[in-house]
């Protein structure tokens, strides 16, 4: 990658902000889904909100939408295989 299309694609200190705050409300909203009993779908919602988490910190502080292509294929294929282990995992903790 050049300078220049590096620079291009940074963000503002504003927008580093609003996604901290962002985050921070998000942690916020973890802790309060974690003491109300949703039944089975107390872990989907933590997860959900841990998901967008993780796609805020990976696509704005990590600068992912600026990162070549291989490197997204590589980050797929190994989300593939946690989504994969997440699910069985959970079919066998059913199970039990």
């Amino acid at each position: 990658m050049h300078k220049d299309e590096t620079h291009q694609h940074m963000h503002s200190y504003g927008i580093f902000i609003l996604v901290w705050l962002g985050l921070l409300t998000l942690t916020g909203l973890t802790v309060a889904v974690a003491g109300i009993n949703f039944g089975a779908l107390t872990i989907a919602t933590a997860l959900t909100i841990a998901a967008i988490k993780s796609y805020l910190v990976l696509s704005i502080f990590m600068h992912l939408r600026i990162e070549q292509k291989v490197f997204r294929i590589f980050l797929v294929v190994a989300l593939f295989f946690f989504i994969i282990s997440i699910v069985l995992l959970f079919s066998d903790y059913s199970f039990k």
